[in-house]
């Protein structure tokens, strides 16, 4: 059987435990694996030449330097798992509740705040969600979210921001559901992994989950997915979502979502995501 060659993007000093497990279950497919380590220093010539023996490749870093590297192959030619366009219009927090309005998806109330912290700070009056959520329209982890009490202490969240940032990115205003984090995985439109997230605080998700469980997905819950993977049209997605008064809400949704919540799960979804990519080459 003929091998097919694949690239993949991650991003670290040195292959780490995914990079591990995606070579390992690449040989059980008969893939060879072209790996693009962004850390690593190379040139258009070199990324190139190594796109070219490509079939497709699949991102798996979440780095903001990932982007523009996505789009640098797409331009050559290269089909990527996901693409820039399901990325970007999807991991900006601001477009993706505009999606979710359009198309009717319960997701927090947010609106989008002016650069002039006077004008921010009369529009978060108007809002009238206290505490409210502040949170640049990018980020990862948890990063450059924040909770404020008031207009004031908005002010000081929002001129932090922009001090800790390279820029003046837009920032959210986003009404504040207190909910564990229940975050669903899906790999070619099904649902794979669920993952519940509590914590000590008002943050759930990513790094600050405290513990981590499993959780039924319902026909009511699973019509909804389906809804949004329909409106985000991404291929290996993170969802999460928040409930309130036994309804549920969609808080963001990610295209490169983390295979270690449960260890000993780790390896069937990166076969499937294999899997995937090797049904997009065929």
């Amino acid at each position: 059987m003929k091998r097919v060659v694949m690239g993949y993007i991650f991003c670290d000093r040195k292959p780490g435990k995914d990079e591990e497990i995606f070579l390992r279950e690449a040989e059980k497919r008969n893939i060879d694996l072209v790996m693009f380590n962004l850390c690593k220093k190379f040139n258009e010539k070199e990324i190139e030449k190594k796109a070219k023996k490509c079939k497709i490749i699949f991102n798996n870093s979440a780095e903001d330097y990932a982007p523009e590297f996505v789009k640098t192959l797409e331009e050559l030619g290269k089909k990527v798992v996901d693409s820039s366009r399901a990325s970007y219009y999807n991991e900006d927090k601001w477009m993706f509740y505009l999606e979710c309005e359009k198309n009717k998806i319960p997701t927090p109330k947010t609106i989008l705040l002016p650069e002039d912290l006077n004008a921010a700070k009369q529009e978060l009056r108007e809002f009238g969600h206290w505490p409210v959520i502040l949170k640049r329209i990018f980020g990862t982890q948890g990063e450059f979210v924040d909770k404020a009490e008031s207009p004031e202490h908005a002010e000081k969240i929002i001129e932090k921001f922009w001090k800790k940032g390279s820029e003046r990115a837009p920032i959210i205003a986003q009404e504040l559901i207190r909910s564990p984090c229940y975050r669903i995985t899906t790999i070619d439109k099904k649902i794979v992994q669920t993952a519940l997230k509590t914590s000590n605080g008002w943050k759930s998700t990513g790094v600050y989950a405290k513990k981590i469980k499993r959780f039924r997905v319902g026909k009511k819950l699973e019509k909804m997915v389906n809804k949004i993977l329909d409106t985000v049209h991404i291929k290996v997605c993170g969802i999460d979502l928040l409930k309130k008064n036994n309804k549920w809400y969609v808080l963001e949704v990610n295209s490169t979502p983390a295979f270690d919540f449960f260890e000993e799960e780790r390896e069937m979804l990166i076969g499937k995501v294999l899997d995937l990519l090797l049904k997009e080459v065929q």
